[in-house]
């Protein structure tokens, strides 16, 4: 008997033919739909990740990168790859199959209305599942307001004309900032480090590259270089 999770090669072209690549294009984002399989614990939180308000992301519908109108909560990937954590690459199946997300559920490769239909809608954030958690709510909102892609990009714009060098000195700020509070979170209270990127969304000093942005630590001290 064949395992049902196993992506089985097909022969129509109006099914899936169980290719596995949209899997390796990256996990779905989670709509209210999906609110249950985190809450349930069957797509754990440590296994997530937060594209924030204001980030820059690729929009697989528009096909361009575009500053994003809300939390985008997605799956991560494996290691530096985009391929969904849960697709078994040698075995072409997927491990969370039975409880996959709506978008996993509606992507039609051959037909994608139905996906371009919702893709957008009711999408699931930080506030839906965090709000309620006395004290770590607080320093999530915190650390959004702060860390504003906004004020950042405004930030950016500006740093050609910045000779007092206080542009410069202010996103270095938000970026020792935004390293701060994820280390606080560690050390004082005890958070999973596989938490950090749900909670707070991934690093400045990762994606700042997508404005142009490389970002040097060296110890406390913040150099930021132009690319």
């Amino acid at each position: 008997m064949k395992n049902k999770n196993t992506i089985q090669p097909g022969t129509s072209g109006s099914d899936c033919i169980r290719c596995g690549v949209c899997c390796e294009k990256g996990g779905p984002g989670f709509h209210q739909a999906d609110r249950a399989l985190v809450d349930k614990g069957l797509i754990p939180s440590r296994c997530l990740f937060t594209i924030r308000q204001g980030e820059m992301a690729y929009d697989n519908v528009r096909g361009r990168l575009v500053p994003v109108d809300s939390d985008i909560i997605k799956i991560k990937g494996k290691g530096d790859s985009w391929t969904c954590m849960f697709f078994d690459e040698p075995g072409k199946q997927c491990s969370i199959y039975a409880d996959r997300p709506l978008e996993c559920r509606a992507l039609k490769c051959w037909d994608t209305r139905e996906l371009e239909k919702l893709y957008a809608e009711n999408r699931l954030t930080r506030a839906d599942l965090m709000s309620e958690v006395e004290g770590l709510w607080d320093l999530i909102d915190s650390h959004h307001r702060r860390c504003d892609y906004a004020r950042i990009q405004e930030l950016i714009r500006n740093l050609a004309n910045d000779p007092e060098g206080g542009t410069r000195r202010e996103l270095a700020e938000i970026i020792k900032y935004d390293i701060e509070i994820r280390e606080l979170v560690m050390s004082r209270g005890g958070m999973d480090p596989d938490m950090l990127d749900f909670l707070f969304g991934r690093p400045l000093a990762e994606t700042l590259s997508k404005y142009g942005i490389k970002v040097r630590q060296e110890g406390r001290k913040i150099t930021l270089v132009r690319v």
